[in-house]
């Protein structure tokens, strides 16, 4: 059940702003996505439904929130993986919103036509062919769009192509969707009044910690699920103690896998997205904390901005859409052995921590995989940050990423590595790979290799004969067991390309995408 609503509402519904007013949501379930919501419940047809797993982009929404100076933030989603209960005190943009937009132009400024710039600008360079695709590309155009007009700036093509990675087209029409994306800046601007989504968000803000519950039928009948959002690392603490089975829920980048493709319960669920202080990405003495709430965008942005050659990963790690909801903390967790970040993290010698209740305690990351999908976590036991010292900046730092398309593809193996030479012989070595084992771990027959030796060619290949020691890969439908390997091996001997004392050889002697005009400040 939907309606407005202008009094205040109990912590146990749903509030959030949507199409100019304040809804509250009650009855669905806890899992219910907000792409299910909006066709089936609102029937706002224009977002629409494609792979439904986060993949395609056809039914990207955008989300406002305050950040912690109160201003309005927005960021392109998947709503076929968000669920509804996250909406929970943000504002909800779709497709339709952007025609009132439009429609109130015309109003001001008697033109004729009644679309947004995104959309006349689609029209106008053919832009849509099928048109399935449409409305999720205007919506990933439309969170550049402002944010641009916002900072009174103009995005470069190749910024634009970035920002629209996490959408397909089958149609295979992106040059005049790109085209349409520089076109949309030179028409009258349309602007969101963003201090009136300032006003009703500042409106929804709770002291309480949302506890929303929905009867759920099972094959043993019904039972009612819960939906926690603490708003502090105490309560959930306190949560995960109570509630040790409760299924901890980030971004749902996996879990919202789960419950569309295999159909699982997973009961209640902990919400950690409203976790203030475990959204914080800042140095502390002499580390960078990462907050496990973190996105993945924010996280990965401190970590290029003292590392720049990180940028290539950060930039292939899935989609925008993917990287505004998933965070860094769900992301390490997860525990998977093609999982990008724990590669990188591993070479930057990061440490996990890890709370149960009030006690915290640290491991290096490179301890916290145990097994295929297992790890140290203790009942009742949550990832709370990860901490990279800054020292581990001042090495020679690469992250190489390895699949069959530079965009939102997922790794065959994915390389961190780290090295400091002090008089021409390898001081430290930290050579890190996922794709090549059970868990993410270190090459460490590779690095023993390595340790103490000139930092020559010929070091390299002891340390590639080392590395068989170290994997043995699998086969699978990315990538053999025998090319896994050697391009493992090859990517030692690229790092001691780019760092060897004796005419080093720049990004664009080694990687074909090194030429892609990136921008990202």
């Amino acid at each position: 059940m939907t309606h407005p609503t202008s009094a205040a509402t109990p912590s146990q519904v749903i509030r959030f702003f949507h199409r100019g007013a304040v809804v509250t949501v009650t009855g669905e379930p806890t899992t219910r996505t907000v792409l299910d919501w909006l066709r089936e419940r609102e029937r706002a047809t224009g977002t629409k439904e494609g792979c439904n797993e986060g993949d395609c982009g056809a039914c990207t929404v955008v989300l406002g929130e305050l950040d912690a100076q109160g201003q309005l933030q927005l960021a392109s989603v998947n709503a076929c993986i968000q669920f509804l209960p996250t909406l929970d005190g943000k504002a909800l943009f779709t497709v339709e919103d952007l025609q009132a937009l439009g429609q109130d132009k015309q109003a001001a400024r008697a033109h004729d036509a009644d679309l947004h710039p995104v959309q006349q600008a689609m029209v106008e360079c053919h832009g849509s062919q099928c048109g399935f695709c449409t409305p999720g590309f205007v919506m990933s155009m439309w969170s550049t769009y402002e944010a641009h007009q916002q900072a009174g700036t103009r995005p470069s093509r190749q910024q634009l192509a970035d920002d629209l990675s996490g959408n397909l087209c089958r149609c295979t029409g992106y040059r005049p969707i790109l085209d349409a994306g520089q076109r949309m800046f030179d028409l009258p601007a349309v602007r969101l009044d963003r201090a009136a989504v300032v006003r009703a968000l500042e409106g929804l803000k709770a002291p309480a910690a949302l506890d929303y519950t929905a009867a759920t039928r099972t094959p043993q009948g019904e039972r009612t699920n819960h939906f926690h959002a603490p708003r502090s690392a105490d309560e959930l603490a306190a949560l995960r103690l109570a509630k040790p089975q409760a299924r901890i829920l980030a971004g749902s980048t996996d879990v919202g896998l789960w419950v569309n493709k295999q159909f699982r319960d997973v009961g209640d669920l902990i919400y950690t997205g409203r976790v203030a202080d475990l959204q914080r990405v800042e140095e502390c003495g002499d580390e960078l904390w990462i907050g496990a709430a973190a996105s993945l965008e924010d996280a990965w942005r401190a970590l290029v901005q003292r590392a720049p050659q990180l940028t290539d990963v950060w930039l292939r790690f899935a989609s925008p859409p993917i990287r505004h909801a998933g965070t860094m903390g769900g992301n390490v967790a997860n525990g998977s052995p093609i999982g990008d970040s724990p590669p990188i993290l591993m070479a930057l010698d990061a440490q996990i921590e890890l709370r149960k209740g009030a006690a915290v305690r640290r491991m290096p990351l490179t301890d916290f995989y145990l097994d295929y999908m297992k790890n140290a976590l203790q009942d009742g036991e949550f990832v709370q940050a990860v901490a990279v010292p800054l020292a581990a900046f001042k090495r020679q730092v690469r992250g190489y990423k390895i699949s069959k398309r530079f965009d939102c593809d997922i790794s065959a193996l994915c390389a961190g590595m780290a090295i400091e030479v002090d008089g021409g012989k390898v001081k430290s070595i930290r050579l890190a790979y996922g794709g090549m084992a059970g868990i993410v771990k270190r090459a460490a027959h590779a690095e023993a290799a390595l340790l103490g030796q000139p930092w020559t060619q010929a070091s390299v290949r002891a340390a590639q004969q080392a590395m068989k020691q170290d994997y043995q890969p699998l086969t699978d439908m990315r990538a053999s067991d025998g090319y896994r390997l050697q391009v493992a091996q090859n990517l030692i001997e690229r790092l001691w390309l780019e760092t060897r004392s004796d005419a080093p050889l720049a990004p664009g002697d080694t990687s074909v995408f090194s030429v892609l005009p990136h921008a990202t400040a």
